[in-house]
């Protein structure tokens, strides 16, 4: 299946370069920041400009309707974390879209507000962090969280 999605991107790839012209620019279409254009899963890919370490990772699924998230990530421990939540989008005048979340079981809130850019309808989208433009994280847009991360944090590795 994956070796098919490669040569399709191939495909699309090459498309792409033959049909544009050199003194044409190319257009990306970037999509406003809404829970349905955010609703789907993602998987984060860089930190600051960086490729995720190895053995880390962090996949977060968005439900646009009941406005929650499930989280599985490995950053601070030895196996995978299921971390679930809210989450809310809004628009500031000065910095434009907005996500925030809050942690279900009273484990609080989010550290930071990360402002959401380069939403993109080719499936990747930039989290800023508020108060510190240095803290930099790219999401992919991704067909599921892989089974075997949803296996472990459920204790069945």
């Amino acid at each position: 299946m994956r070796t098919f999605f490669k040569i399709m991107a191939v495909f699309m790839l090459l498309f792409g370069f033959s049909s544009c012209d050199d003194d044409e620019e190319m257009q990306i279409a970037v999509l406003e920041v809404n829970y349905a254009n955010l609703a789907g899963t993602w998987q984060l890919t860089e930190w600051n400009g960086q490729a995720t370490p190895g053995g880390t990772y962090c996949y977060i699924t968005f439900d646009r309707k009941e406005r929650s998230f499930v989280m599985y990530q490995k950053f601070d421990s030895m196996k995978a974390r299921r971390i679930t939540g809210q989450f809310t989008v809004k628009q500031d005048n000065y910095l434009g879209y907005l996500i925030h979340g809050k942690y279900d079981y009273g484990m609080g809130e989010w550290n930071n507000s990360y402002i959401v850019t380069d939403l993109l309808a080719s499936g990747s989208m930039v989290w800023t962090a508020k108060d510190n433009p240095d803290d930099a994280s790219k999401y992919e847009r991704c067909e599921a969280v892989p089974q075997e991360i949803i296996d472990e944090a459920r204790g069945g590795m």
